[in-house]
Order: C-alpha cells, then sequence, then structure tokens
C-alpha cells in the first residue's frame, strides 16, 4: 500500500507540473514498461521509442490523469495499444509495398507483352516492303552500312538509297502509328 500512496503523492505533483516528480514516475516505470514494449513489438528500439512517447503524452495530459485510479493499468493499457497501433501500421505498411512490387511485377511483364507486340508490328511492317526497300532498310539499319557503302554493294546511286530509306521509313512510321491506335 506505501508504494501505491508514493505513486499517488507522485502523480499529485505531476499534476502540478513537478518536473521532478515526473523524473522519478519515468524511473519508476522505465524498466516494466520497457519490457512490456519489446515483448510485444520484438524490437528494442521500436520499444525504447514508444516508451518515451507514452511519456511524452503523459505529461501533455498530466492534467486530466486521476491520481487515485490506478496509474500502472493506465500507463500499460496506453503502450498496448500504442503497440497495436504500431503493429498494425506496420502491415499495412509491409501490405503496400507487397501490393506496390505485384504491379510493378504485372507492369514489367505488360511492358515486355507490349514491346513483343510492337516488334511484331515491326517485322510484318517491314515484311510488307518491296524486296529492294527491304534490303536498303536492312543493310542501314541492322548492318550498320552507310548510303554510299549500300550504293556500292547494290551498285544503285547514293541518292536512290536515301530515297528509298525515306520512303521505307515513311511507311513504317504510317503502319505503326496506325496499328497503335
Amino acid at each position: 500500500m506505501t508504494i501505491n500512496y508514493s505513486i499517488e503523492s507522485i502523480l499529485v505533483d505531476v499534476i502540478q507540473g513537478d518536473q521532478a516528480a515526473f523524473a522519478k514516475l519515468y524511473r519508476h516505470y522505465r524498466t516494466p514498461a520497457f519490457k512490456f514494449c519489446l515483448y510485444l513489438l520484438k524490437d528494442q528500439e521500436e520499444a525504447e521509442n514508444m516508451v518515451h512517447d507514452v511519456f511524452i503524452k503523459i505529461w501533455e495530459r498530466r492534467t486530466s490523469i486521476n491520481p487515485s485510479l490506478n496509474f500502472n493499468s493506465y500507463l500499460f493499457t496506453c503502450l498496448r495499444n500504442m503497440a497495436f497501433d504500431y503493429l498494425k501500421q506496420v502491415e499495412k505498411s509491409q501490405l503496400l509495398k507487397q501490393r506496390y512490387m505485384d504491379r510493378m511485377q504485372s507492369v514489367h511483364e505488360e511492358e515486355a507483352d507490349d514491346q513483343e507486340a510492337r516488334l511484331q508490328l515491326l517485322q510484318a511492317a517491314i515484311n510488307s516492303l518491296s524486296d529492294k526497300r527491304k534490303v536498303i532498310l536492312l543493310l542501314n539499319i541492322e548492318g550498320g552500312k552507310s548510303y554510299q557503302e549500300i550504293a556500292e554493294l547494290l551498285r544503285i546511286s547514293k541518292n536512290t538509297v536515301k530515297n528509298q530509306l525515306v520512303k521505307a521509313k515513311q511507311v513504317l512510321r504510317e503502319k505503326l502509328d496506325f496499328a497503335l491506335l
């Protein structure tokens, strides 16, 4: 009964704004409060933070504390509620992270599917070109040949190579733009 009386008298002083009494209250409950939070959270740093947070709230709300009620129950109920709120927040955060990862995976798969579809469209558009334009285009794009090199290979003028490439690229642009609409 002596402990309750001393806690009760300390609480009366805390309610009146006595910081030294608050320090006594903190020292008295710090270790059991920490062990309780650690048991619930399994995280030492978060348990320490939670004990500090609950005592900050107690100081801020000290005028609403009833010293004749069981402070021990009040404190540990506050800690339990804070721990449960924290755990819900962690669970929600992990759920959001998982949803984000799932979405990123599906976006990546969709992009791969889109890229495959675009490549098929491009190949179909290239196949629709005349044989001469197709050869000139492939020598330029895949072979990396210059207009001059293509002209020499095919024994045509450099100007013809340039014109055929411009027309081939125009046909491809039109077919791909139409297909993507």
